[in-house]
């Protein structure tokens, strides 16, 4: 009955068109005024204990190196390496962007920054050699999900925040702890080239039954000189994910690391970025910091009365009680999300269904890194279908195409992000075996 009354105040809140943050509050707010007796003292210590976390701190240090690196010039001379390497293939300049999304999600964490950071400059060169709008809008809007698959991402952090303080035991009775954020990265690495890989084969098919245009062989000499230029952005892919490994620092100081590098570069040695520009960007930074960190502060609360009610425990038993396996789970697991993206973006389906699924994943054997990853392919998913697929709207501004016309656009992408996401959610060693074979499992 308390599961039942929560779910249906919260998905209530939400229909009234009011935000997620503020509904996921009123919420714990309303519960606890009138049907428990847990003093209201203990929801302002909960509201500052629980963001009091130091992982959580990566999370305004990715967005500010995302930033930087967006306005510095670094999305542009990947773009002129990628086309290099890739633009005399059928749909040279699709399969560019492509490639271009994903090298740029391995050093921005955020799928919207890599939509606008490739989008910008690869939609109207596309048009401009005779592609279809379609054609490049269905490519930019799947490729630049990427951004949250291929570490480092801000919704791996956001998710093993969300079940660090979960309760979970294995069916042998064992506590499991949750997933780190340097696991889920590991973890990312293999489900992300595969996925890129997949739009860059749908990309090729689309652009050589068609006929789309290509450009004409770079030499060596060319690509040479176009990785020269990308180096120092390149670089910032082994800063992190090499200095996590390596043990020099944890995710969050990697995450400080890349802010500062992402600085540096774009000021001092591109030049594309001035001291005086600066301000603004560090502005805009904060201002997106601040809603998400809001939302996780409220999503604190949200699991904070879930585990004082017990729910996810309760919700675990119910389902090995009547005798669902993994397999089943995964799946129900799979269209639980895919729905909720249609009403929520992903930092929230994340921080409200994670410590639910967590403890109930656990019970039948799932590993939580495979969990994590599971939910990140969702989340990605969700960004490219409408009514709120977050990449849709910003791929619309690019565009400037309508979101049904978009969506029709994304379609054969889509498809093979679906295809891939029940390949990952049964083939738990896509994600689990590189951590595992560096020793973080």
């Amino acid at each position: 009955m308390s599961t039942t009354l929560i779910f249906l105040l919260l998905i209530f809140l939400m229909l009234t068109g009011m935000p997620i943050s503020i509904a996921l509050g009123l919420t714990v707010l309303s519960f606890i005024f009138l049907m428990t007796s847990v003093p209201i003292e203990s929801v302002a210590l909960k509201l500052f204990t629980g963001i009091e976390n130091f992982e959580i701190m990566a999370i305004p240090f990715f967005i500010l190196a995302g930033s930087f690196l967006t306005h510095g010039g670094v999305a542009r001379r990947m773009i002129d390496f990628a086309t290099s390497m890739v633009g005399h293939w059928h749909g040279g300049l699709g399969l560019a962007a492509v490639m271009a999304c994903a090298l740029f999600a391995a050093v921005s964490g955020s799928s919207p920054a890599t939509v606008i950071a490739i989008g910008s400059i690869m939609m109207p060169a596309m048009v401009r050699q005779g592609f279809p709008k379609r054609f490049g809008a269905g490519v930019i809007t799947t490729s630049g999900a990427l951004g949250i698959l291929i570490p480092p991402s801000i919704v791996m952090v956001v998710y093993s925040v969300a079940t660090g303080g979960s309760v979970a035991l294995d069916p042998s009775g064992v506590r499991v702890s949750s997933a780190s954020v340097g696991q889920l990265f590991m973890a990312g690495v293999i489900p992300g080239i595969m996925l890129a890989t997949l739009l860059g084969v749908t990309t090729f098919y689309r652009a050589w039954k068609y006929d789309y245009p290509r450009l004409p062989r770079a030499s060596w000499a060319e690509r040479g000189a176009a990785f020269r230029r990308c180096i120092w952005g390149l670089l910032l892919i082994a800063v992190v994910l090499g200095g996590i490994y390596a043990g020099w620092f944890t995710p969050t100081e990697a995450a400080a690391v890349s802010a500062v590098y992402a600085f540096v570069i774009a000021v001092f040695v591109y030049r594309d970025m001035t001291l005086k520009d600066v301000p603004k960007v560090l502005l805009s930074s904060a201002n997106m910091s601040a809603m998400i960190l809001y939302i996780i502060t409220n999503a604190v609360l949200f699991s904070f009365l879930m585990a004082n009610e017990n729910i996810p425990q309760q919700i675990a038993n119910w389902i090995t009680g009547i005798g669902v396996n993994w397999v089943i789970f995964l799946l129900i697991v799979n269209v639980l999300l895919l729905v909720a993206g249609n009403v929520m973006e992903a930092t929230s389906i994340v921080l409200i269904m994670a410590p639910i699924l967590f403890p109930v994943a656990v019970k039948l054997g799932i590993h939580p890194v495979h969990l994590g990853i599971l939910m990140v392919v969702n989340m990605e998913v969700g960004m490219c279908h409408p009514p709120v697929g977050l990449n849709l709207y910003v791929a619309s501004g690019i565009a400037k195409m309508g979101i049904s016309e978009l969506t029709i656009a994304v379609l054969p992408w889509l498809l093979t992000m679906i295809a891939f996401l029940g390949v990952v959610t049964y083939v738990p060693e896509l994600s689990l075996w590189l951590p595992r074979m560096l020793g973080m499992l």
